[in-house]
């Protein structure tokens, strides 16, 4: 399906592990639910696609386009989403350990109660963004831009 045009498809509960959906259009599609273990969704558009409590795991994100998007419960474990574009996501109590998010764009995303363990957040953009609650033990935050970002009740230790 690499570039293919699937804006709004309804792909809930579906198991698509090892798909490709690269530079495909997926804008506003419903993925709530759905298996995408190791999927390859490299520089594809999800902006404002519904993703909770999808299965990410390992999947090849880079370069995606998920502003407005909903993660909320999603398992990004070990996910690689260098460069993407989560501006205004919403990611609460998305489980993103391990995940490398160098150089993504998360500006105003909500990130209440996620699990970053370990995540790679070099140079990301956090602009505004909300870590209430979140687990941010053992992150690279170098060069990461965290200006009016909320940390209340974050644990770094």
């Amino acid at each position: 399906m690499e570039g293919a045009k699937l804006e709004c498809a309804n792909f809930k509960d579906a198991i698509l592990e090892d798909s490709n959906f690269e530079g495909a259009n997926l804008k506003l599609a419903n993925f709530k639910d759905a298996f995408l273990e190791g999927a390859n969704l490299k520089g594809a558009n999800l902006e404002w696609a519904d993703l909770e409590r999808a299965d990410l795991e390992g999947a090849n994100l880079e370069g995606a386009n998920f502003k407005g998007a909903n993660l909320k419960g999603a398992n990004l474990k070990s996910a690689i989403l260098r460069g993407a574009n989560l501006e205004g996501a919403k990611l609460e109590w998305a489980y993103l350990e391990g995940a490398n998010l160098k150089g993504a764009n998360l500006e105003g995303a909500k990130l209440e109660w996620a699990n970053l363990e370990g995540a790679n957040l070099e140079g990301a953009n956090f602009k505004g963004a909300n870590f209430k609650g979140a687990n941010l033990r053992g992150v690279n935050l170098e060069d990461a831009f965290l200006e009016g970002a909320n940390l209340k009740g974050a644990y770094l230790e």
